[in-house]
């Protein structure tokens, strides 16, 4: 009996039984896609899309071998969310609609993402399923039907989830429905009606995105006034060239503008930019890591580092409304012995095979470190231990002296090394499981070399500012009120506690809810001042994160580059006016534009490399550490610079 596992090719090989699968799924994307010429592959790594029209390229998840219908229906889902993408959206149109805030960017981009879906949905039946799957799958494999408070459930999300419910009439997916009802209720009397009205203009792309900055707007995310201004000036851009012209001339123009602009968005909308997906398929929960990433990389373009002048004074414009929320906790103390024990044996069951990749390059790591520890002597002296390799000089000629050794003194200094990592909701999933392992096995093999380890985190308390923002909102919204939310501080590991005891700990950053806002130059500056009290000689600070600093709250009532702003001021301290050695790991996210001494990574699974390298070029026995600079001992005004010893 034939069967498609022992088919075979015109070379004679034997295919693999979902290739023929593999074939069908990409032609399929090729015609909703409308592009011949799209390259699809197929790898064990994350859905991608990037490139523009004709060069574009679709990377889908690897099949299994022993492939079920649910198996199947996810991989299709993919290529259909993908295909109608480059069908139905306009990258150009989208990009001047976006709003500027974080949040309400988060939600147009998933509204937008939803709106490409609807229409293949409302078209095709088997899209609509395959793309059901899919979004069942996502929203399963973040553990969302577990939140159960509405401060840990992504708004983006359940406004998604509505706004496909009100474009196909399908109702959310188990997994994501505890998602949307705890924000139904708050979302449906804020903006019931301007739900209502997308189905209307589901297929114009610019009336969508309008429609989607009222319904902002009505949920407090933007400023419907902007979007007004920015019609009327394209209006009156519009009226100048026909005031010269007659009614008829005006009328037969104005068709004729109506019809090249249905054609330029019918061929833009073949075209979608690189890493264009990445941000747009966040609501479905495939990519929040590289959305923030996009973000970033469009804020750098925008935005050009101040000039570093050695008496330029940055630090006293930044400072907390409040204080009184924040907290630094012990890892133990925010979850229960046992549910810690579980987010453990959770977070070593997904990296079985990271695992052993990391512990190699760990190993390496190790032999390298020890190799400067081990032994070594000088020979040929006048004193010390008499040397019997030599004694045969002596028997041959008695006139020769005695040789004698001496054991070298190896100056491997007393060494602590920090391990910062971004706690961030952009690092769900994959990033931050990954972070974990390579914390965990970095600082058991260093502790073996002799070297303490501490592991911290950062985050903050709640999103949307949590209690510090009520407060500012009792104070009557004083101006300028500085960083507007709650730090959580979190303690992992101790640089004196041994990593069998604080071995679990790691496993709370498996815990849903957990990561939320990204502060990252008080961060910094926290880690930075528990090396300073540490006794040893050399200091090592290693800070890994996936974006630029982001926090709604504060970036809504301050400057747009105040966090960043802020986090390059610290940076820049440490770097020129601290002893102690600064290393940065930017996943996604290009660091090298805020740290002197950084890598960039474009995926998580390189992690494990990226900092068994970073620490080997550091412990090398070319590296010595950067003595404290003059001038960061003299008397510092503390309104100005903070002061370290």
């Amino acid at each position: 009996m034939n069967t498609s596992s022992n088919r075979k090719t015109a070379s004679g090989k034997t295919e693999a039984p979902q290739e023929p699968f593999k074939r069908a799924v990409a032609s399929c994307m090729r015609a909703v896609s409308r592009q011949p010429d799209l390259e699809v592959t197929y790898a064990s790594e994350k859905a991608l899309l990037v490139g523009n029209g004709s060069t574009a390229k679709a990377r889908l998840p690897e099949p299994p071998r022993k492939m079920s219908p649910r198996d199947a229906a996810i991989v299709r889902g993919h290529a259909d969310a993908m295909a109608l993408r480059l069908a139905c959206h306009d990258q150009g149109v989208h990009r001047r609609l976006v709003p500027g805030g974080q949040a309400a960017r988060a939600v147009f981009d998933a509204v937008e993402q939803a709106r490409v879906e609807a229409i293949g949905a409302r078209r095709m039946t088997g899209v609509a399923s395959n793309l059901t799957a899919l979004i069942e799958d996502r929203y399963h494999r973040g553990n969302y039907a577990e939140i159960t408070d509405r401060a840990d459930a992504p708004i983006e999300d359940a406004v998604a989830m509505m706004v496909r419910e009100r474009l196909t009439g399908l109702l959310p997916p188990k997994a994501a429905q505890k998602i949307v009802d705890l924000w139904r209720p708050w979302i449906e009397a804020r903006a019931g009606h301007d739900l209502d009205r997308l189905l209307g203009v589901l297929e114009d792309q610019r009336t969508f995105g309008k429609s989607v900055h009222r319904l902002l707007a009505a949920l407090d995310m933007a400023d419907e006034s902007a979007m007004d201004r920015e019609d009327d000036e394209e209006s009156n851009a519009k009226d100048e060239p026909q005031d010269s012209q007659d009614k008829q001339g005006e009328g037969e123009e104005s068709q004729s503008g109506e019809a090249m602009e249905m054609s330029e968005t019918d061929e833009s909308a073949q075209d979608i930019e690189e890493g264009a997906m990445d941000a747009a398929d966040a609501p479905s929960g495939e990519f929040p890591e590289d959305a923030d990433a996009g973000d970033a990389d469009e804020a750098a373009q925008n935005w050009k580092p101040p000039s570093s002048g050695a008496n330029e004074h940055r630090g006293p414009d930044y400072k907390s409304f409040t204080g009184k929320f924040d907290e630094v906790v012990a890892a133990e103390d925010l979850c229960e012995p046992e549910e810690l024990d579980r987010l453990r044996s959770y977070l070593d069951k997904q990296l079985v095979n990271l695992s052993s990749v990391v512990s190699r390059l760990a190993n390496r790591l190790q032999r390298r470190l020890m190799a400067q520890q081990s032994r070594s002597w000088e020979f040929d002296l006048d004193e010390g231990i008499l040397d019997p390799a030599r004694l045969s000089r002596v028997i041959i000629d008695p006139q020769q002296p005695l040789s004698f050794k001496r054991e070298k003194d190896m100056e491997f200094r007393d060494t602590v090394v920090t391990l910062l990592l971004d706690n961030s909701g952009s690092m769900r999933g994959r990033p931050i499981t990954v972070a974990a392992t390579c914390a965990d096995i970095l600082a058991r093999t260093l502790e073996r070399c002799g070297v303490k380890v501490e592991i911290l985190g950062f985050t903050t308390r709640a999103w949307k500012g949590g209690q510090s923002r009520e407060m500012w909102l009792h104070a009557g919204k004083p101006q300028a009120p500085g960083r507007l939310n709650d730090l959580r501080h979190i303690i992992y590991k101790s640089a004196d506690a041994p990593w069998r005891r604080a071995r679990k700990n790691l496993g709370l950053m498996m815990r849903e809810g957990l990561l939320k806002e990204n502060i990252d130059g008080e961060a910094l500056d926290w880690a930075h001042r528990r090396l300073l009290m540490r006794p040893e000689q050399r200091r090592i600070l290693m800070m890994i994160s996936d974006g630029a600093p982001v926090d709604d709250s504060t970036l809504s009532v301050n400057p747009g580059n105040y966090l960043e702003k802020h986090l390059r001021y610290i940076i820049e301290e440490i770097e020129s006016r601290s002893p102690v050695e600064l290393i940065a790991i930017g996943i996604g996210h290009d660091v090298t534009r805020y740290y002197r001494r950084a890598v960039t990574i474009v995926d998580a699974e390189e992690l494990g490399g990226a900092m068994t390298e970073k620490l080997a070029e550091l412990f090398s026995d070319t590296a010595v550490p950067r003595p404290m600079p003059a001038h960061a001992i003299r008397p510092q005004r503390a309104t100005a610079r903070p002061t370290w010893h």
